[in-house]
């Protein structure tokens, strides 16, 4: 049986050491309301589900971009599609320019 707090946390000790004992309901977080193909993978536009929040000012709208670039490398990215925001340049990453990598040794589910 689990425990849930009133921010949603809930608490649920298990006896398999591979499942996480504290853990979010479905209800909580962001649900997917579109998804595009890009050249190096997928955009996704996600919507937060109303439920209470764990740290305020969070934003309803997010854009997830998912770059399989090679088959060990996986990027994801967080942006607010109506606020750009200062990302820090640095000198040796750049912005991915190839194709989706093929033959991936990784899984990713949105």
């Amino acid at each position: 049986q689990s425990i849930c707090t009133l921010r949603g946390c809930c608490w649920s000790p298990q006896s398999d050491t591979s499942v996480p004992w504290c853990f979010f309901s479905s209800n909580h977080g962001y649900k997917v309301v579109g998804k595009r193909s890009t050249k190096a993978g997928f955009e996704t536009t996600l919507t937060r589900l109303p439920s209470p929040s764990l740290f305020g000012n969070d934003i309803n709208t997010v854009v997830l971009t998912e770059e399989y670039q090679t088959p060990n490398r996986f990027r994801f990215k967080i942006t607010d599609p109506k606020t750009q925001r200062f990302e820090v340049p640095h000198e040796h990453v750049r912005s991915f320019t190839g194709s989706a990598a093929s033959n991936l040794n990784y899984r990713v589910e949105v």
